[in-house]
């Protein structure tokens, strides 16, 4: 497995990736598919911002990617930083998310970062599992916050401490 920045080549497997999700399930709250311009507008601004935006390859096919950025807006905040991974479906439970969420806490940690939160789907408990075994801790639950395929929906949110 090969993790790297995201590059323009692979704004369409991200697509892939990224726009069933949003268009097919409960996982995220967003509804709006990724445009090819908006990614290109992320793989740019992300890195220019001092964030990364990584891709997770295997066998050259890009398998998932993973992101973070500010948690909140405020110098308060400044130390405290929201992720994001999202993997193709083939991908789940062989490293790859835990591969990706490594690069990301060292990219952080590396630049002062003193915690990642992460925003997870009440109806994603694989999620949850995860960020568990990776050493995160449920730090709250906000009920029916999200709103998505005429159902409300709990954000859970969690925290490690980098």
């Amino acid at each position: 497995m090969e993790i790297r920045t995201a590059g323009m080549p692979d704004i369409e497997a991200i697509r892939n990736i990224w726009n069933p999700v949003i268009r097919d399930t409960l996982i995220t709250f967003t509804t709006a598919q990724k445009s090819p311009a908006e990614l290109r507008q992320m793989i740019v601004e992300k890195p220019a911002q001092g964030y990364p935006f990584l891709v997770a390859l295997q066998a050259g096919t890009v398998t998932g990617f993973a992101t973070y950025g500010r948690f909140r807006d405020g110098p308060g905040y400044d130390r405290t930083m929201e992720h994001s991974i999202m993997l193709a479906p083939n991908a789940q439970g062989k490293g790859v998310g835990r591969a990706l969420l490594t690069a990301i806490e060292k990219h952080a940690h590396g630049q002062g970062i003193h915690s990642l939160i992460a925003g997870i789907s009440g109806e994603n408990p694989a999620a949850v599992a995860f960020h568990l075994r990776c050493g995160f801790h449920k730090i709250a639950v906000v009920p029916q916050v999200g709103h998505k395929f005429g159902s409300w929906l709990d954000l859970i949110l969690m925290q490690k401490y980098l």
